[in-house]
């Protein structure tokens, strides 16, 4: 009989785990609370590979992460039931929905590749949502629309170019992998560009909002790039 704790028994089978990872070529690296890993392998593999638009899948500066990260931010309310969507400016009917009304519209999952600024990509990861133009279509966008700007927790804001936020794998998400996003990513709901540095897809998302003219979110004005193309290195302004 094993006479050694359970507590302890856990902790040696997690070390032989990050033991047995970092064998097969993979750095681990502590960040957030939590370990994560860079595989080089899945890395290289990336860079190997083209997408559909002929760019290189791997933004330069990137590196394949093991599972999303979560970066900061003030968190909102991460219960579904409190939400409310907003869905207002440019529009022809403005609409506010909770989550149940988000659930009965033409929910879709899209598998992207998101990139952050600061160096990590994840790949291939199956979101489950809702893609912007179905709600830009119901709320009844008007012709001037050009940016769009995602409303978020404690007033922060991203903006993107409304072609970017229409295009077929932006989204409003609240699963990741089939498991609903944690608080840490911005549950119940965020943004997602896939397109442009993953700072663009704002977390505890409350509003979208469609404007003729541009408007420079949080990041924006603290020096960030306004486009934040990744294969483009579009980091700072």
């Amino acid at each position: 009989m094993n006479d050694q704790p359970v507590s302890e028994r856990c902790r040696n089978v997690a070390r032989r785990e990050l033991i047995l990872k970092a064998a097969a070529g993979t750095i681990i690296v502590a960040a957030g609370g939590g370990w994560y890993v860079i595989s080089d392998r899945l890395t290289a593999k990336a860079r190997a590979e083209t997408r559909p638009d002929g760019r290189p899948r791997l933004p330069p500066g990137q590196r394949v992460i093991s599972a999303l990260k979560p970066m900061g931010g003030q968190p909102g309310d991460p219960n579904r039931s409190a939400l409310r969507l907003k869905v207002h400016g440019e529009v022809e009917h403005p609409i506010e929905l909770d989550f149940q009304q988000l659930l009965a519209m033409n929910v879709v999952q899209r598998q992207a590749d998101v990139h952050c600024v600061t160096g990590w990509s994840l790949l291939g990861g199956r979101w489950r949502g809702l893609q912007i133009k179905a709600l830009a279509e119901r709320a009844g966008l008007k012709p001037g629309a050009r940016h769009v700007i995602f409303e978020a927790a404690h007033g922060y804001t991203a903006n993107v170019l409304l072609r970017e936020a229409l295009a077929e794998d932006s989204m409003v998400t609240w699963e990741l992998d089939d498991h609903p996003l944690g608080r840490p990513h911005g549950a119940p709901l965020r943004a997602l560009v896939p397109d442009l540095y993953f700072w663009k897809s704002a977390k505890w998302l409350t509003g979208i909002r469609f404007m003729r003219s541009d408007e420079p979110g949080y990041w924006e004005v603290r020096g960030y790039n306004n486009h934040a193309d990744p294969w483009k290195e579009e980091r700072y302004a």
